[in-house]
């Protein structure tokens, strides 16, 4: 993994209508759009408040929702994995 990703860590985030914002503590700036997650598109604005950054800043985590995204993940483009981990 890139050193850049591996050691990214989310500082802040925020959403708009259509995006999850993040601001990293190396002072990037990234947009995701919430149809990459249909848990956080589908969730209320006050769900979608009650997050918690973890890992020292490399998770994500909506206990509401039962939500976890991994920062790095959203760096290497990774949406929501859990239909790719389903058994058929």
């Amino acid at each position: 993994m890139i050193s850049s990703v591996s050691e990214a860590k989310a500082q802040k985030i925020w959403f708009d209508e259509d995006n999850l914002w993040l601001s990293l503590y190396d002072g990037r700036t990234l947009s995701v759009p919430l149809a990459y997650f249909p848990r956080l598109r589908k969730a209320s604005k006050e769900q979608l408040q009650k997050f918690e950054i973890s890992g020292g800043g490399i998770g994500l985590h909506w206990d509401d929702i039962d939500e976890d995204i991994s920062v790095p993940g959203l760096l290497l483009g990774n949406g929501d994995l859990t239909q790719h981990n389903k058994i058929a």
